[in-house]
């Protein structure tokens, strides 16, 4: 795809904003387990850096989502996961099914001040019964006069802590599991900042991997909610959300492309550097044709996403190529970490070296947004392999 000059600007501009707001801080948030995310956010929204994509009339840019893709591949530069990841539901997660298919009321109270960097927004989909299997949600919003009364929790929810609204998905009829869902955009937060009466954040929980993002497990006790904070039609949440699906998904893969390139890198000048048996490791032909083998994957997988953002730009139906790179991208982060720590010996397995940063952290990749064996299935079904799906 032919990146223009407007591109490389919004690259430059938060390459920029990476260096010199986040990096800097990136040990010291690692160490306390989160990072000021309304902080951090509202430097981003004041450069727009959070609205790209989203419409003029709410403070976005209204560009295209190659520009978004821009965004997603830039925050690889990010020497850690978790930010990136938070960053990313704020961007590509949360919110495109509110821009898309929100209230006026709902965009203008909840999508403009998220855009701004005012608010941070999280994702409520996974509970403690369901994961990649959307369709087994058991939380419900009922009902009740000109509310919504929604009883249930959420688990897994990246920013959960700090978060001022949750992208919610719940189950508003007793209709078939793909028919039965919607998407509200639910406020967490009263006006001085403290949860809302029947919120209630079980949890914080201690991940292995993401650790300066917080990941929160959430219980809901009859919350109400208006019901013009519903977003779309009632009943067509599941679908909304396989549309954001696809969105996270080659975000996720973009956000990586950076990271596995820098992390073969710094391999590089280490192996480069540490001598054993009288030379250099980097040396031995096993491991810089390792390296040699590992960039050419990279670079498959930077093609592979890059066509699946043109054929989306388009207008085509993207789903397989999206599943394809999430797929990739998550073996491929697991590979490519696990033979550079290899390369480095003891120090790779020491919290301070950035290659055991990365090791930690990209096994997430396999498991969020839809685990290996979902993507695998989807490609099936467009292959015409999958059982009962031919």
């Amino acid at each position: 795809m032919k990146l223009t000059s407007e591109h490389e600007q919004i690259r430059d501009m938060l390459k920029r904003y990476i260096d010199e707001k986040i990096n800097p801080y990136v040990d010291e948030w690692e160490e306390a387990g989160i990072f000021p995310a309304h902080q951090v956010f509202k430097g981003l929204g004041d450069l727009g850096l959070l609205g790209v994509t989203k419409p003029t009339e709410y403070g976005g840019m209204g560009l295209d989502w190659s520009y978004g893709a821009i965004v997603a591949e830039t925050l690889g530069y990010i020497n850690c996961g978790g930010i990136p990841m938070a960053i990313g539901v704020q961007t590509d997660m949360a919110t495109p099914a509110l821009a898309k298919f929100g209230t006026e009321e709902a965009k203008e109270d909840l999508l403009r001040p998220t855009i701004a960097g005012d608010y941070v927004a999280c994702l409520g989909v996974s509970e403690v019964g369901a994961g990649s299997d959307v369709a087994s949600i058991k939380t419900t919003a009922k009902k009740d006069g000109d509310d919504y009364i929604i009883n249930g929790g959420k688990m897994w929810t990246t920013s959960g802590t700090q978060a001022d609204w949750m992208c919610l998905l719940a189950n508003t009829s007793d209709d078939g599991a793909h028919r039965n869902k919607t998407l509200i955009a639910l406020p967490l937060r009263d006006e001085k900042g403290n949860l809302r009466e029947g919120i209630t954040i079980a949890r914080k929980l201690k991940k292995l991997g993401m650790r300066s993002s917080d990941t929160a497990e959430f219980f809901f006790d009859n919350v109400r909610v208006p019901q013009r904070y519903r977003i779309g039609e009632e009943g067509a949440g599941f679908m909304y959300q396989m549309l954001q699906f696809q969105e996270e998904r080659l975000w996720a893969a973009l956000s990586s492309l950076v990271s596995l390139d820098n992390t073969i890198d710094a391999t590089i000048e280490y192996t480069r550097e540490r001598k054993a048996f009288g030379k250099s490791i980097l040396d031995n032909q096993v491991v810089h044709f390792r390296m040699a083998e590992l960039k050419t994957e990279v670079q498959a997988l930077r093609s592979l996403t890059w066509d699946a953002v043109e054929k989306m730009m388009s207008g085509e139906d993207a789903t397989m190529l999206a599943s394809m790179a999430k797929l990739k991208v998550g073996r491929l982060s697991r590979e490519v970490n696990d033979s550079c720590l290899q390369y480095w010996g003891g120090m790779g397995f020491m919290e301070e070296t950035p290659v055991s940063r990365s090791y930690r952290d990209g096994r997430l990749g396999s498991i969020g947004g839809g685990a290996d064996e979902v993507m695998l299935s989807i490609i099936c079904k467009y292959m015409g392999t999958l059982p009962g799906k031919s």
